[in-house]
């Protein structure tokens, strides 16, 4: 993903989230894919899918059965 589109997805996480420290960052060696924190936890991964044209963005987030026993 370039820049410009991470700081665009940056954006429109923040705002759609209400999280102001949430942060997409580049993944090193993959150009399709950026990483999504919360600070500085990993929560996931969005994914850059072009077809017929069209650009969508999908985000991946696992939930760990430990991680909902709080």
């Amino acid at each position: 993903m370039t820049k410009d589109e991470i700081v665009k997805l940056e954006r429109y996480l923040q705002r759609m989230f209400r999280m102001s420290d949430m942060q997409v960052r580049q993944r090193p060696k993959k150009d399709d894919s950026a990483e999504v924190y919360i600070g500085e936890e990993f929560i996931g991964v969005l994914f850059r899918d072009e077809d017929e044209g069209e650009t969508a963005y999908q985000f991946q987030m696992a939930i760990l059965d430990y991680d909902l026993k709080f």
